[in-house]
């Protein structure tokens, strides 16, 4: 057994005060002071850190259980005709039913990568973190040998092989996904903060535990994808300095959004968060422990002893 195999086994019951050691990299002030509502009183921010700690154990593995593999033909550009709009909201492109059937333009890409089951942390019948950052989503994948979705990898876990708008059709459902929730409106002077701001997310809080909604669930049998958070996501063509950004979100969150698989928000900087944004990770499939190093959030390899 590796020693941070070993190390992974005694922090599973770490109390709260060992989130700062259970982490590759410190955690920001404003990390902190979000993810300690994120959980049941019992598990609080140890389980953040630990749930963090454990997919590090599991990095090596080809496609560990928690997550989904992918594989098949992104279509960069495709004909999804919008046949009813929700009434009042057709400026904002929300739509309630598409025509069956889709079209697809250019060369379809081939896509093979793995997706995690849930948003971040990645368990079922837990919350969503949120409240974070572009760059510290990046950084907890990494940290775990993973990587934040691609924009064109999400984007086909999400469709599925037959195009869809919406993960599970045609048809917009709210009863499916965490979708159109009454609007509670931020108040972004508390959000930013610090003091604040687990007492503002707590306020305006319509999340659901991951997994909780079955219907909610795409082709390829990756949960919650649209609806519930926001997910960061790497907006390929993106720059760092100046919208559109690096730094993409899909998926939409509880409110009246599009929420659908295709489009993605461009106009949020890295280091920009939100009571309602979280991410999930990806990875290459196939890769054992030889190919594919554990790494700290600068790129660095973990030092690890057999």
């Amino acid at each position: 057994m590796s020693a941070i195999t070993t190390q992974v086994a005694k922090l599973i019951a770490a109390p709260v005060a060992i989130l700062a050691l259970a982490l590759p990299f410190p955690a920001s002030p404003a990390l902190a002071a979000t993810v300690g509502i994120d959980r049941s009183k019992d598990q609080k921010v140890a389980s953040f850190g630990t749930a963090h700690i454990v997919h590090i154990a599991k990095a090596a593995e080809a496609c560990p259980d928690d997550m989904v593999e992918v594989e098949g033909d992104y279509c960069p550009i495709v004909e999804q005709i919008c046949s009813q709009f929700i009434k009042g909201h057709e400026k904002r492109d929300r739509c309630a039913e598409y025509r069956p059937g889709v079209r697809c333009y250019g060369k379809p890409e081939r896509r093979h990568f793995g997706v995690d089951r849930y948003e971040f942390p990645n368990q079922r019948g837990i919350k969503p973190v949120v409240g974070v950052t572009w760059e510290e989503s990046r950084d907890f994948c990494a940290a775990t040998g993973k990587r934040l979705c691609k924009e064109t990898e999400w984007t086909l876990a999400c469709e599925g092989q037959d195009r869809l708008p919406y993960p599970y059709g045609f048809k917009r459902d709210a009863q499916a996904c965490n979708i159109d929730r009454q609007y509670i409106a931020p108040n972004n002077d508390a959000y930013g903060d610090l003091k604040l701001r687990a007492a503002e997310i707590a306020r305006t809080d319509q999340r659901d535990k991951s997994g909780e909604r079955e219907g909610c669930r795409s082709q390829y049998g990756v949960h919650d994808m649209t609806g519930n958070v926001d997910e960061w996501v790497v907006n390929e063509k993106g720059t760092v300095k100046e919208a559109p950004y690096v730094s993409g979100l899909k998926g939409g969150y509880w409110g009246p959004v599009r929420n659908r698989c295709r489009p993605m928000t461009t106009d949020h900087n890295a280091w920009h968060s939100g009571y309602q944004i979280g991410f999930r990770c990806c990875g290459d499939p196939g890769l054992g422990p030889a190919q594919r190093p554990l790494m700290h959030a600068k790129g660095a390899p973990i030092k690890t002893s057999r």
